[in-house]
């Protein structure tokens, strides 16, 4: 499959850059990205929740009222969760959410998100961007040329660009990451794809490993 490279008007430059079928044009494997969706989202959890339970409150363990002849319940110590102030019963505890996957089953889930944007048209190949300096205008004028400005952006970028990471960093819907640092949440979650024009090659050999 071939794609037209863009200027940063929205113009065609006459390139044309070819996608290889085994990273643009795979049969899309749903079970693979909502395992990679997963992983990320759990790796995004803190994990930090905590409550006190019975044996971390601070209070009395003096026997609160006589065992029998009350007519209430027995009660033994003010700490206990049935008291106000009390511990509380199988409470939240820090842990760690993040759980393992395979590196191809990841790459497959990539691949499939990336075949995904490509059936439904919002993949863009843009020539390679780079800002003298960081300008919040010089990225919005960009999205405008590319008719993008209102729709959620990942502009992914062969290498780090300071300049370009900075200008897009004041744009709640515009995302900019490196090749490296792609992955399947963040490719489903925009709207379009921009891949510039030396990105291409390095995402196909990272996904072809």
């Amino acid at each position: 499959m071939e794609l037209a490279v863009l200027k940063h008007n929205g113009e065609e430059t006459g390139r044309k850059v070819n996608l290889s079928d085994e990273v643009f044009g795979i049969e899309p494997n749903d079970h693979a990205i909502y395992l990679d969706v997963k992983q990320y989202l759990a790796n995004q959890r803190q994990g930090t929740h905590k409550s006190k339970e019975r044996n971390e409150v601070a209070g009395s363990t003096k026997k609160i009222k006589k065992q029998k002849g009350t007519g209430g319940a027995r009660a033994g110590s003010l700490k206990s969760p049935i008291f106000r102030g009390g511990g509380r019963v199988f409470g939240p505890r820090p842990r760690n959410y993040s759980f393992k996957l395979n590196k191809s089953l990841k790459r497959l889930a990539r691949k499939s998100a990336l075949s995904y944007k490509v059936k439904e048209n919002s993949l863009m190949i843009l020539e390679n961007v780079s800002f003298d300096a960081p300008k919040t205008k010089s990225y919005l004028a960009l999205l405008n040329g590319l008719s993008l400005a209102d729709k959620k952006t990942l502009l992914v970028l062969p290498e780090v660009n300071k300049n370009v990471y900075l200008s897009s960093r004041n744009l709640p819907k515009a995302k900019v990451v490196t090749v490296d640092s792609v992955n399947t949440y963040e490719l489903l979650n925009a709207d379009s794809l921009v891949l510039c024009e030396g990105s291409v090659s390095k995402l196909e050999n990272l996904l072809l490993k």
